[in-house]
């Protein structure tokens, strides 16, 4: 694309040529064609700029989402982290002790969580767990076990709040790089009601599905096998059913769909992590178990489990100065209708 300085000079050369005289760099005219130019320079920047909107290759933002409606697809949104919190009290009381919905407890780097139904402390026991959510959807939510410490407002009575196991399935919004790719793979394998394409992306097309396998011919000739999986793992029976009916009113004649969960293929994690001499030990350590714990969602459906990968995982974490992997030992070889799980994880200082 030409600079507002070539542009400049071009119209300087061509009035000179069609007058027979040249303007003075100081006078008004050069003033008129220098803002002229950078007018035309302007043109050229937007019509570069439709240009890339025009393809889904290069195109950005609202026009990307665009393309993706042309092809059925939409944006995936941000979804927020999910668990249990437990608030716990010193001595147990004689009477019950409500926990209101819409409580809020925090992480020491004021992630913000909070109970989504009416808990209860009964009297007599000294804790209860209630459902929650992240406040702000986003993978910032998925926080390991133990690290939300700190309530907003204390229900009465209540001393302590914690969270037993990790929160997970929380996703930042669909990137464009990552809904770019799934356009263009509607272009690379098109549709045609009868191949894989068609059952997984119809599959996709839903929400919920993150990811989306097919496995031709599971009982024999006309029968087709579709898997799908959920950022949290496995889908819940009212998902299953909703996808069942849609393939039912689409199938072609004469063939038998079954749409059902993956199988968990259990993987135990175990890591020694040496933290930079700058950093804290605990925190380090602790955001290598959320990157890991985060990494094995509904994404890795049918995806092999790469000790390269796991090392990827670990290193980029900010703080990590070196890491051994203990186990797995060797990559984890996954089947297609298979899904990752991880059975344990073990994050330790490096001795």
């Amino acid at each position: 694309m030409k600079s507002v300085e070539e542009i400049y000079n071009e119209m300087m050369a061509a009035y000179a040529q069609a007058t027979g005289t040249e303007a003075a760099a100081s006078g008004d005219l050069a003033v008129r064609m220098y803002a002229m130019a950078a007018q035309v320079f302007a043109l050229y920047v937007q019509c570069e700029w439709v240009e890339r909107q025009c393809f889904p290759q290069t195109a950005e933002g609202t026009c990307l989402d665009r393309h993706a409606q042309l092809r059925g697809l939409e944006r995936r949104e941000a979804t927020a982290a999910e668990g249990v919190l437990r608030f716990t009290v010193d001595t147990a009381a004689d009477q019950d002790r409500e926990i209101p919905s819409g409580t809020v407890c925090m992480t020491a780097g004021l992630v913000r969580f909070e109970t989504v139904e009416d808990g209860v402390l009964q009297a007599g026991i000294t804790q209860a767990d209630v459902r929650a959510r992240a406040l702000e959807p986003g993978s910032a939510g998925n926080v390991a076990a133990g690290t939300i410490l700190t309530m907003a407002v204390a229900p009465v009575g209540v001393s302590r709040c914690t969270n037993p196991e990790a929160f997970s399935g929380g996703t930042d919004q669909e990137d464009d790089e990552t809904l770019r790719a799934r356009v263009l793979e509607t272009y690379r394998r098109m549709p045609n009601g009868a191949n894989a394409a068609f059952y997984q992306q119809g599959a996709l097309s839903f929400d919920e599905v993150v990811a989306a396998t097919v496995i031709p011919r599971p009982r024999g000739v006309g029968t087709v096998d579709v898997v799908v999986a959920t950022v949290s793992g496995a889908p819940g029976a009212e998902l299953l059913e909703e996808l069942t009916a849609y393939f039912e009113a689409r199938r072609e004649i004469a063939v038998e769909v079954q749409v059902r969960a993956p199988t968990m293929k259990e993987v135990a994690v175990s890591v020694q992590v040496a933290a930079a001499a700058n950093k804290d030990a605990e925190q380090v350590r602790t955001a290598v178990e959320s990157a890991l714990r985060t990494w094995f969602d509904g994404h890795r459906l049918g995806e092999n489990v790469l000790r390269a990968k796991l090392g990827d995982l670990i290193y980029a974490v900010e703080g990590v100065e070196n890491y051994q992997l203990i186990s797995p030992e060797t990559d984890v070889v996954v089947a297609a209708d298979e899904l990752p799980q991880l059975s344990g994880l073990t994050v330790e200082a490096m001795a």
